[in-house]
């Protein structure tokens, strides 16, 4: 395990995004299709929030209602905007932040995933689920 070893190497680069003005409803088509529970969301090609699916889940009420039950979440979707439940400018990484680093910022906080972005533009994606992934392979080489 190379302690130099940067997130460059275990980001997704193929992201599944929201654009700002996009609704709640095509958020969780992509969450449902995709099985991701992180999606960024951009303005052209800058990052302006991050939207989680417990974000979605917490105004959605979903573990009260039917799950066949599209009624609730119509009312509530319809009453939200993307920006209103978005995480606003999220924290980010750089391309070449160590992988260490990135496990330690998401050890200390109370998220998930951090955007990668360069220059500024969203180049990628690390998660939770990532770092550990990687621990995991580099323990039993």
């Amino acid at each position: 395990m190379d302690i130099k070893d940067t997130v460059d190497r275990i980001m997704t680069r193929e992201l599944v995004q929201l654009n700002v003005n996009d609704d709640l409803y095509k958020a969780e088509k992509l969450f449902n299709k995709h099985k991701i529970r992180h999606i960024p969301v951009t303005d052209g090609k800058k990052i302006v929030g991050i939207l989680s699916l417990t974000d979605l889940m917490r105004i959605s009420y979903a573990d009260v209602i039917d799950e066949d039950d599209d009624t609730v979440e119509s009312v509530v979707y319809n009453m939200f905007k993307l920006p209103q439940v978005m995480t606003r400018v999220p924290e980010t990484i750089s391309s070449d932040t160590t992988v260490k680093e990135a496990a330690a910022i998401l050890t200390g906080r109370e998220f998930h995933a951090l955007p990668v972005v360069d220059k500024d533009e969203l180049v990628g994606i690390v998660t939770t689920t990532d770092v550990i992934r990687y621990y995991l392979n580099e323990a039993y080489k």
